[in-house]
């Protein structure tokens, strides 16, 4: 068997990756106090989407101003 295939899984169309880490404990421990996530996986997988939406949140304020819209907000508040 080719090595590639021995460090993914396949679950339902999604490829998941095995990997190590070293994380401090109290960072981990109350990350998943804070978020009652229940497992080491689920805090890690929050923690990452939560770090991508902050970044895209923080690349499109650049935009804020820069872009014209021409759309009337009372109206589709309306809808």
């Amino acid at each position: 068997m080719h090595k590639k295939f021995l460090k993914y899984m396949h679950i339902n169309n999604e490829v998941f990756m095995r990997t190590t880490l070293d994380l401090p404990e109290k960072l981990l421990e109350d990350a998943m106090k804070s978020s009652k996530c229940k497992t080491k996986t689920e805090v890690i997988k929050a923690a990452l989407k939560n770090f991508i939406q902050q970044n895209r949140i923080k690349e499109l304020k650049k935009f804020k101003g820069k872009i014209k819209i021409d759309i009337d907000l009372d109206s589709l508040r309306q809808r």
